[in-house]
């Protein structure tokens, strides 16, 4: 494909989906401007092309990437529209349904199309594949899936609407997540109680328990700053859709007690231990 694509931003998912796309693309680019220096050697180990400024990355692609903490994903794309971007733009990142419509509303006048996006699964890196569900005009999604032919990264099309990517993405992440968020309480309650491996045992007699994976807890609390936004957008959803949104809120709750784990390196006592302490 003779396209340059941009990545915003090169985050632990963004990159490696980046890399996937930089398979069929032109060139993959990103912007150095505000990156942290883990977001910087992240995309330089993928071998992404570095530009200065949004403004000159705008210029140069013909498509953009959306891959950001889900309560940034409107000022991100609002930043986008502000420089009169005109070419593609997907926004692959966990928020509601009403938030995507908001963004494709803000984008609709300044670029050829909107598409919704949600990526289901962890990062296409160390065979994994994670699978890339999108929604809205057929021409344009058909560009986002050549994007990723041959690569890592599956694409499903759900159709032409807006919003039934991230309805899919969440309806997903909040049995997903949520279920992690379990059995991390599950595990602190009983180890309070000194009968944590006794809980374990009984697990381990069924294969289909997240409780049999308690090495999970230290995944989960390290991706908590992301995870926690996630819950918020899932429960800003079922009450959109006048369902009970309680428990994914207090899943929320939960996960901001490791808010300050992110790139950190975790073991189970570590995590739970933070978990404890309000």
């Amino acid at each position: 494909m003779d396209q340059n694509v941009g990545i915003l931003h090169p985050g632990s998912m963004g990159a490696a989906v980046a890399a996937c796309a930089a398979t069929n693309a032109a060139n993959v680019l990103y912007c150095t401007d505000g990156r942290s220096s883990a977001s910087l050697a992240r995309a330089q180990e993928y071998g992404l092309t570095a530009v200065s400024s949004l403004p000159e990355l705008l210029e140069r692609c013909d498509m953009v990437i959306s891959l950001c903490p889900p309560a940034a994903a409107e000022d991100v794309a609002a930043e986008v529209a502000s420089h009169g971007f005109g070419g593609l733009y997907v926004d692959a990142n966990a928020i509601s349904i009403e938030r995507m419509r908001r963004i494709e509303e803000m984008l609709s006048s300044h670029v050829k199309a909107v598409i919704d996006g949600g990526v289901i699964g962890s990062p296409p890196v160390n065979g994994k594949s994670p699978l890339l569900v999108l929604s809205g005009p057929a021409p344009a999604v058909a560009r986002v899936e050549a994007l990723f032919v041959h690569t890592a990264v599956r694409t499903k099309t759900l159709g032409p609407t807006i919003g039934q990517a991230s309805a899919l993405k969440l309806a997903y992440a909040s049995f997903q997540k949520t279920s992690r968020v379990l059995v991390a309480l599950s595990i602190a309650l009983a180890r309070v109680h000194d009968v944590d491996q006794e809980l374990l045992d009984i697990a381990f007699q069924r294969t289909d328990s997240y409780l049999a994976e308690p090495e999970y807890v230290a995944k989960t609390a390290a991706r908590a700053w992301r995870w926690g936004p996630e819950m918020e957008e899932v429960a800003d959803t079922l009450e959109a859709a006048g369902l009970p949104s309680e428990m994914l809120r207090a899943a929320a709750t939960t996960l901001a007690r490791w808010n300050d784990a992110k790139d950190v390196e975790l073991t189970l006592t570590d995590a739970l231990n933070r978990l404890a302490q309000p």
